[in-house]
């Protein structure tokens, strides 16, 4: 075996993806020295996205001081690529551990998001990749829209900056104060889930009640939502209320497609994308991926199956190993996958797996590549 790619996502509480694909390739080494071993660490969009990025395709990490969920000034980052690709990941700055035990989604702002992406157009960033996920916001991204000159005004023509819980407030959108540098920025947004803006599968009632939303609250942001999905269709013949995705982070997926005109896409796709995953593909032998559970909700998109429809398509091997498997699912083998391994050594609770879960993975890794090394597909 040649050339092999490792590209797992994160198997959450346990391992980063990095922490993965290390163990991964520390299992190869001892039965294939010779051969070409590629890392591509995978974040969905969420915590940990600009290091990933960062670490799979080189770059810089540029520091600046913005407004957090509360517009307190917080350290935040985004990350440069070598091609001059921006990767903003929002929960740098909007993230729920930046709100602490202080769970006021209604007052929350992405207002900072807004910032760093104003840094990174003006940096020369002519390609900006928006991460979502972990955010403390319910906004529908009107906050970071504020932070890069669109302005919000209310029913005495007054300019103001809204947050969730005063969305209904707002009775005009004004476009005309846009940054100008953004008019030729590529926008891609990471967004994971395909939730709707509203209803109940909308931003609020699905994430509403984990950042501190009770029942009544969570009414009064779907409406609120609902009333901002109005005003933009109604101003820009923009219909984002059932766009799939525009219910992430809080409707910063809306928010994006409707104040930036952002392409919303999976993020395993934007990952293969970025670190041109096609042309890595060219004399592979094997692919490894990997998540921490493979069910049947991987079939929409999820990390595994991603890989799997580029590697089906140059019918290269790709096997999967996982933390845990779930009923059903054949339907990943039709897409690509050729086998499913699991990790799991041991009939045990999650929290006692937990602190075994690399030294598993490690052995799982040695026993796959003992089968492999004496069997054809190594040939």
């Amino acid at each position: 075996m040649k050339k092999i790619l490792l590209i797992p996502d994160s198997f959450k509480g346990t391992m980063s993806s990095s922490e993965i694909c290390e163990i991964m390739k520390n299992a190869i080494r001892p039965y294939y020295p010779d051969a070409e071993i590629i890392s591509i660490p995978v974040a969905d969009g969420g915590e940990g996205s600009v290091d990933s990025f960062l670490a799979a395709a080189g770059g810089e990490k540029i520091h600046l001081t913005v407004k957090g969920p509360y517009f307190e000034d917080v350290k935040g980052f985004y990350g440069r690529l070598p091609d001059h690709t921006a990767i903003v990941e929002m929960a740098a700055a909007a993230g729920l551990p930046l709100a602490g035990e202080r769970r006021q989604v209604e007052k929350a702002t992405t207002y900072g998001v807004g910032e760093l992406i104003d840094h990174a157009a003006k940096s020369g960033c002519r390609k900006i990749i928006i991460g979502l996920g972990g955010s403390a916001t319910n906004d529908g991204g009107v906050g970071a829209a504020a932070a890069l000159g669109i302005q919000f005004k209310d029913s005495a023509g007054k300019p103001f900056l809204p947050v969730g819980e005063t969305l209904s407030e707002i009775a005009s959108i004004d476009f005309n104060g846009l940054q100008p540098e953004l008019s030729d920025v590529e926008f891609v947004t990471m967004c994971d889930i395909d939730n709707p803006l509203c209803g109940p599968h909308g931003a609020s009632a699905v994430f509403g009640p984990q950042k501190g939303a009770d029942e009544a609250m969570v009414r009064k942001l779907d409406r609120n939502l609902s009333h901002l999905a109005d005003l933009i269709q109604n101003g820009t013949g923009k219909d984002i209320r059932n766009l799939p995705g525009a219910g992430a982070a809080g409707g910063m997926g809306g928010g994006m497609a409707a104040f930036l005109n952002s392409k919303l896409q999976m993020g395993i796709e934007t990952v293969l994308d970025v670190v041109h995953f096609d042309q890595l593909l060219e004399n592979t032998d094997l692919v490894i991926s990997g998540e921490g559970k493979i069910d049947f909700q991987s079939l929409r998109g999820k990390v595994v199956v991603g890989v799997a429809r580029r590697t089906k398509r140059k019918n290269i091997p790709l096997i999967a190993v996982v933390g845990d498997i779930d009923d059903p699912i054949e339907g990943v083998y039709q897409e690509g996958v050729t086998a499913v391994f699991s990790t799991n050594r041991k009939a045990i609770p999650f929290d006692m797996a937990k602190p075994r879960s690399k030294s598993d993975l490690a052995l799982t890794m040695d026993n796959l590549m003992r089968l492999l090394s004496n069997s054809r597909i190594a040939s």
